[in-house]
């Protein structure tokens, strides 16, 4: 079995407003398509940024996720991106009004990264 890539990344959120502004405005991902689901009572929609594909499902009435970083659930623990300048994207993200956590090194590797979080609490990790 060969894999060669990972093909999407789906988030449910709670909030088509909140998750659009966070991915789309603030993130820079670009809408590809936008669907309602009237049989699942939700909407889908997929977002693009370079060779990213991210799947939003938007769910006004999905258990909330549970507390980070005490309580961690099965599942999808974050999502990390990789980036060349951790402290120029920092600053663009501070500058969009997103919190984002002191810049630490990781324990294992020494390289330089943190957290910063969507609108419904997903840890979203820079990693240079």
């Amino acid at each position: 079995m060969i894999f060669e890539s990972i093909h999407h990344i789906a988030i449910i959120c709670h909030n088509r407003e909140e998750a659009l502004d966070f991915y789309v405005k603030k993130l820079g991902f670009a809408i590809i398509s936008d669907y309602k689901r009237v049989e699942k009572n939700d909407e889908k929609i997929d977002l693009e940024k370079q060779n990213l594909r991210l799947e939003l499902f938007i769910k006004p009435n999905a258990p909330e996720r549970l507390s980070y970083p005490i309580g961690e659930g099965t599942g999808l623990r974050h999502l990390a991106f990789k980036v060349s300048n951790i402290e120029e994207i920092v600053e663009e993200l501070k500058a969009k009004e997103i919190m984002v956590e002191k810049i630490r090194r990781d324990d294992f590797t020494g390289e330089k990264m943190t957290f910063f979080f969507d609108p419904d609490g997903l840890p979203l990790e820079l990693h240079e």
